[in-house]
């Protein structure tokens, strides 16, 4: 039987909900262990490529993990898919700022590698640009449709094949 004109091809379904505060809650946990590790212990001057050039970046990568931090608290709370799409739209534009900033800033040195990592940290760190560019644009485009989007399967929507055997 198809499912052409039915709820689930309208609307994808969202896991459980406690899946979902789950996921929020390990989201929450790593990111704060992230804060504990570069700030508190080790340190990110114990990373032997960093330099310290990176004390004019970090609080913006600070904000940056803390908003993702408060927002999947928040999202254990409550998580209608409106504030998903709030979301998913602020943490990776407060995260563009750090990204930018490293590099502008560029706090590494790869000193006497075989190995061009200067190259392949600029990449990485395009990709990021990009990637978080695009994901601002699909959570907006998200958030903005949400109001007129269908969730459910208004009277004569349903194909032939669905008719006939409700019908039947």
């Amino acid at each position: 039987m198809s499912t052409v004109g039915t709820a689930a091809t309208l609307s994808r379904a969202r896991p459980p909900r406690s899946a979902r505060r789950t996921g929020y809650l390990i989201g929450a946990l790593v990111n704060g262990a992230i804060l504990w590790l570069v700030n508190i212990s080790p340190g990110w001057q114990a990373v032997p490529f960093l330099t310290p050039e990176l004390d004019d970046v970090l609080p913006l990568v600070n904000l940056s993990i803390v908003v993702g931090l408060v927002a999947n608290l928040v999202y254990v709370l409550t998580d209608p898919p409106w504030l998903r799409a709030a979301g998913d739209a602020l943490v990776p534009a407060v995260g563009l700022v750090p990204l930018i900033a490293l590099w502008r800033t560029f706090p590494f040195a790869f000193e006497e590698q075989s190995f061009d990592w200067e190259l392949v940290v600029r990449i990485l760190l395009g990709l990021g640009i990009v990637g978080s560019l695009i994901g601002i644009v699909v959570a907006l485009a998200t958030l903005l449709r949400r109001p007129w989007r269908r969730t459910t399967v208004e009277p004569g929507a349903l194909g032939t094949a669905e008719r006939a055997a409700s019908e039947g």
